[in-house]
């Protein structure tokens, strides 16, 4: 089984978290794999950064999520762990990464944003770093 690393961030602006719109209309967080040399919470801003544009600051480690996928190139079961930091940034100024594959890129009211993203452990992280503002 191979193993996957990533980092990403719930980036709060005032009442609003940043979420990305895929092609397939999915709303997800920013969040990439770590490359060589970072440590998680570079990755974290540097996706925060290229998937959306957002300059954001690192306020707290939230936690980890694990699941497990199938990387249909390869034809391999992938254990992932993503490591998800809470963030703040000053300014709602957004462009999706059209080559990373997202058509969209918005703040979205915390209550909204909760019932968009499409994934329960997001959901669940969203819950858990909002009760650590």
């Amino acid at each position: 089984m191979m193993e996957e690393v990533s980092a990403g961030g719930v980036v709060i602006f005032g009442n609003t978290i940043l979420l990305l719109k895929k092609f397939n209309g999915d709303w997800v967080l920013p969040k990439g794999r770590v490359e060589k040399d970072e440590t998680l919470k570079e990755t974290a801003l540097r996706e925060v950064l290229e998937e959306s544009g957002v300059k954001a600051e690192a306020v707290k480690y939230i936690g980890m999520v694990h699941y497990k996928y199938k990387n249909l190139k390869e034809n391999e079961m992938v254990y992932k762990t993503v490591h998800w930091y809470l963030m703040k940034t000053n300014s709602m100024d957004c462009t999706p990464q059209k080559k990373e594959g997202f058509v969209d890129a918005v703040f979205v009211h915390i209550d909204k944003a909760k019932n968009l993203v499409r994934y329960q452990d997001e959901k669940n992280i969203i819950i858990k770093g909002l009760k650590m503002l």
